[in-house]
């Protein structure tokens, strides 16, 4: 309990002095001050995105509720609190369709949101490119939320939760990193529904392959496991007349300048890169005005 106490003085001694003079906000000089101060930030950030979000027409407010129940209170979801009250794009930007363009929608990992901007930005003017709601992780955890992200931004004029919700043109999608440790035969089967399923909702489907990631003993993740998935996903494809946007092949040739070192993820020229890549895939298959 003094603990506690402790804890929600420093809070409160921490915004009182920030509000009377934000230069002069003592440094925290320990591990409980230091969480105190990034609490008391937090609660900051959290009352501006909430005062943001009420200011919000109607779509724009529905869809910031899909992303409080499906980003996840630990990591992505106050990153992107921190975001919107500052105003900087991301992947989970809201995006206005334009009723005259086909929808398309991106579904993968942390890498597929770093290369959604630039996906977008290259397909403007010809598709209303979204991103699922979430860092889709694992294909354990695409067959339980796949029906929640295809009813995730409904068409302009759609209400929410109707068949029609879930029209897409095109969708674009990719699980592989997070099964890197996934039995192959577990990982072939889940592979294989969610291409069913994604097949059944008549959009034209593409599948990218995973990108390459470092062998790590420390984090149990191997260069050899993404090979051995990518071939495994490309059999699944063949069987259904998927095609493949290869984005192994594509990126490995540029990963001393385009991946961050020791790293599953790229940086910025590596992501514009693969965005391009991405969008050219999609264009082609876009349908015919």
């Amino acid at each position: 309990m003094k603990v506690q106490l402790i804890l929600w003085l420093l809070v409160f001694s921490i915004a009182v002095a920030k509000a009377a003079d934000p230069a002069k906000v003592p440094e925290p000089t320990n591990a409980a001050e230091a969480a105190a101060k990034k609490a008391a930030e937090d609660a900051a950030t959290d009352a501006q995105y909430q005062a943001l979000v009420a200011t919000l027409p109607p779509d724009q407010q529905a869809w910031e509720r899909v992303l409080q129940q499906n980003l996840g209170n630990g990591f992505y979801l106050p990153i992107h609190k921190r975001s919107r009250v500052k105003g900087q794009s991301t992947c989970w930007d809201f995006v206005q369709d334009d009723p005259a363009l086909p929808r398309v929608l991106l579904i993968g990992d942390s890498v597929s949101g770093g290369y959604t901007l630039a996906a977008r930005k290259a397909l403007a003017g010809k598709a209303n490119v979204h991103k699922a709601p979430e860092n889709c992780g694992p294909t354990a955890n695409g067959l339980k939320k796949l029906d929640i992200w295809l009813a995730s931004a409904p068409p302009p004029g759609v209400a929410e939760g109707s068949p029609a919700a879930s029209h897409w043109d095109v969708i674009h999608f990719n699980f592989g990193i997070h099964d890197r440790n996934t039995v192959p035969a577990d990982y072939e089967q889940r592979l294989d529904q969610l291409a069913t399923r994604l097949q059944a909702t008549g959009a034209r489907i593409i599948w990218a392959s995973t990108t390459p990631i470092p062998t790590d003993p420390a984090k149990n993740q191997t260069a050899e496991s993404i090979v051995e998935r990518n071939a495994i996903a490309a059999g699944v494809m063949q069987k259904h007349g998927i095609p493949i946007d290869d984005l192994f092949t594509f990126i490995t040739p540029h990963l001393a300048t385009a991946q961050n070192p020791n790293d599953v993820h790229f940086n910025g020229p590596g992501y514009q890169m693969l965005g391009q890549q991405v969008a050219a895939s999609i264009e082609a298959l876009l349908p015919k005005k």
